[in-house]
């Protein structure tokens, strides 16, 4: 007998027909769970080029899962935006996420390059006082002007991230009249002082949007979006650029190349 028909037969024996009900449903949303991560990442890296999955009963077969099973890892895709159900089709692949690297230092529009045009729409920009975690962290005196920028970016015209930036005024002040628009800060401030970045520190967590990033975003409120908070540093330490960056959880994937230290 298969291990899972272990598990489930010993979940039902001796127990109340309701408990036993409760156990195979936890079991099938278990596995339904399951399959969906497989199938996702399957979707998010071309495992499905012509862009309609196969049928149910195929899936079943293959995964080795109740028909049941894989409806329920097909809502699961379904509520997420990446798939839909089209009658006389099937379903298909509606939605793509774009790979966001974490191991090389680089702006949006190198990150995403291959994938289309990044643009900017700058929604604030000027000198305003360092709140003072702020200060803390770009190593000036507490309350000294910044360059706060705020924006919303967009891939191919469709939103992608609201990017929240503090920039010290000293170095801010010649972005002021520079090609935010379409160029990323990264350049600019290479560009502006000469120097190389050297590295950044990050923090990357799910967050619920707020009406306002929510708005900007044109994404549910309340939807989940991932979280970037970046520090970065010229080649010689300094830090210069301050970065809370909210993405579009839909429609961004995070990926890194690790190697293990002991």
């Amino acid at each position: 007998m298969p291990p899972t028909d272990r598990i489930r037969d010993h979940a039902g024996q001796g127990a109340p027909t309701v408990a036993a009900q409760r156990t195979r449903r936890r079991l099938r949303a278990d596995r339904a769970r399951q399959l969906a991560d497989l199938l996702r990442h399957q979707l998010l890296t071309g495992g499905f080029p012509a862009g309609t999955l196969p049928h149910e009963s195929t899936l079943a077969t293959d995964y080795r899962a109740s028909r049941n099973t894989v409806r329920q890892a097909l809502d699961l895709l379904r509520a997420e935006g990446l798939v839909e159900r089209l009658p006389g089709v099937g379903t298909v692949v509606v939605a793509q996420k774009y790979p966001h690297g974490l191991d090389r230092l680089m702006g949006l529009a190198e990150t995403l390059r291959e994938h289309g045009y990044v643009t900017n729409e700058v929604r604030t920009l000027g000198p305003a006082p360092a709140p003072a975690p702020v200060a803390e962290r770009l190593h000036i005196p507490p309350g000294a002007d910044v360059l706060y920028v705020e924006r919303l970016r967009r891939l191919n015209g469709l939103p992608l991230s609201l990017d929240l930036t503090y920039i010290p005024l000293d170095i801010g002040t010649s972005l002021l009249g520079a090609d935010l628009e379409n160029t990323d800060v990264f350049r600019l401030l290479e560009s502006t002082t000469g120097r190389r970045l050297g590295h950044a520190e990050i923090t990357l967590e799910a967050v619920n949007a707020d009406a306002h990033s929510a708005t900007v975003l044109e994404a549910p409120r309340g939807a989940a979006v991932l979280m970037l908070e970046r520090l970065t540093h010229l080649a010689d330490g300094r830090p210069v650029d301050l970065e809370f960056i909210r993405f579009r959880g839909d429609r961004i994937t995070m990926s890194g190349l690790l190697h293990r230290s002991l």
